[in-house]
């Protein structure tokens, strides 16, 4: 969801700074933050790695645009650890958030030059 506004003090607040207040969004870590993101650590059981994190620029002057990662991989040589996944909220249908992660992690294999039929 694209969401729009104007800062009271353009001048006193970078993207940077917006992106870190944001990070990590209700959909890949729950709410409230704090407990929501120690249950995730204890169930998955590793780290996330680069997973959900914000990617984005800063310029000089404090501006700039963050997205969140919902697909991304870490490559060493000829390996390759892929992350997927979908923002869970009220009402997510999870057979169509597992559709939605497949088709990522297919994305990312096509790039990789895999053989999806080989995984």
């Amino acid at each position: 969801t694209r969401i729009e506004g104007r800062l009271h003090r353009p001048d006193e607040t970078s993207a940077a700074e917006l992106a870190a207040l944001l990070h990590p969004t209700p959909a890949v870590c729950g709410s409230p933050r704090d407990p929501a993101a120690e249950m995730i650590h204890a169930l998955e059981g590793y780290d996330r790695g680069f997973y959900a994190g914000a990617v984005g620029w800063t310029n000089a002057f404090g501006d700039g645009a963050w997205y969140v990662s919902l697909r991304c991989a870490e490559t060493c040589g000829d390996q390759a650890r892929l992350y997927a996944g979908a923002g869970i909220v009220e009402g997510s249908d999870p057979a169509a958030e597992a559709d939605e992660t497949s088709g990522k992690f297919q994305a990312v294999l096509r790039a990789l030059g895999v053989d999806e039929a080989s995984v």
